[in-house]
């Protein structure tokens, strides 16, 4: 368990709203694969519960739990809590989970040793890839639908861009544009920035308690706007290749090294 004395190298991030039934086993579960192998912090970032949500993260922080919670008083979006957990992290390298449990924590090391064998893990992103979806057909579906369509127009590679769980470095997140949904582009963007999106196959298991928080035809409009605004972003980017014209000499007339 990390003290106050040891700055995280990890920063597990979990979003959530009125996943109070969650809480403690999704926590547990952190901690069961975290504890003594990595230096690390959770920060939950609690999206204006209105459920015992509040009482349940208050109660695990007693408890001892290596846990920073984070809280808008009012519901901003999935992204918006995010943005809060990272913004507000400690640790170089970001883990990202939903808060439903339907993402293993038991995938972070193997997804993390992949992150660390990349050529430049700075400019890396690895994303879930839940090759066995425990959802409804309708999700299902959706789901497909949706990432071969962003795959095509996007270009970012990604099989599965909508799986929570996802390991990247936060100074890259922090250069990110900031807009609501953008949770659903990290690849894309993450490219966009002159990055690398690798995907690892990753355990998907059935919701246990409570309900979604998003429906399904909802998501599906919002996703049309948010790719629309997502293509005209990618289009108007630009990456200058920057060279160093001049030299500093130091006082002695040698060149500084």
């Amino acid at each position: 368990m990390p003290s106050d004395s040891v700055m995280p190298y990890l920063s597990v991030i979990v979003p959530v709203k009125n996943e109070a039934g969650n809480i403690a086993p999704l926590i547990n579960e952190i901690r069961m694969v975290l504890d003594g192998a990595e230096a690390y912090e959770i920060v939950y970032v609690d999206d204006g519960s209105t459920d015992a949500t509040p009482e349940r993260l208050q109660s695990e922080v007693q408890s001892g739990a290596p846990l920073r919670v984070f809280r808008h008083q009012s519901s901003c979006g999935q992204s918006a809590a995010i943005w809060t957990g990272v913004s507000h992290a400690r640790g170089s390298i970001i883990v990202t989970l939903d808060g439903d449990g339907q993402n293993d924590p038991a995938d972070i090391p193997v997804m993390l040793s992949r992150y660390r064998s990349a050529p430049e893990p700075e400019k890396t992103m690895v994303a879930g890839w839940r090759t066995k979806r425990r959802d409804v057909w309708i999700k299902r579906a959706s789901s497909r639908f949706a990432n071969g369509l962003r795959k095509r127009l996007l270009r970012d590679d990604t099989p599965d861009t909508g799986c929570g769980a996802k390991i990247f470095p936060r100074q890259a997140f922090m250069a990110f544009p900031r807009f609501d949904h953008m949770h659903r582009f990290l690849p894309a963007l993450m490219i966009r920035g002159g990055g690398e999106v690798v995907s690892v196959p990753v355990n998907h298991r059935h919701r246990a308690r409570g309900a979604s928080n998003y429906g399904t035809l909802d998501r599906a409009w919002s996703s049309i706007w948010d790719l629309m605004g997502m293509i005209w972003l990618l289009r108007r980017g630009s990456r200058p290749q920057v060279e160093e014209l001049t030299r500093i000499d130091t006082p002695g007339g040698d060149e500084a090294e």
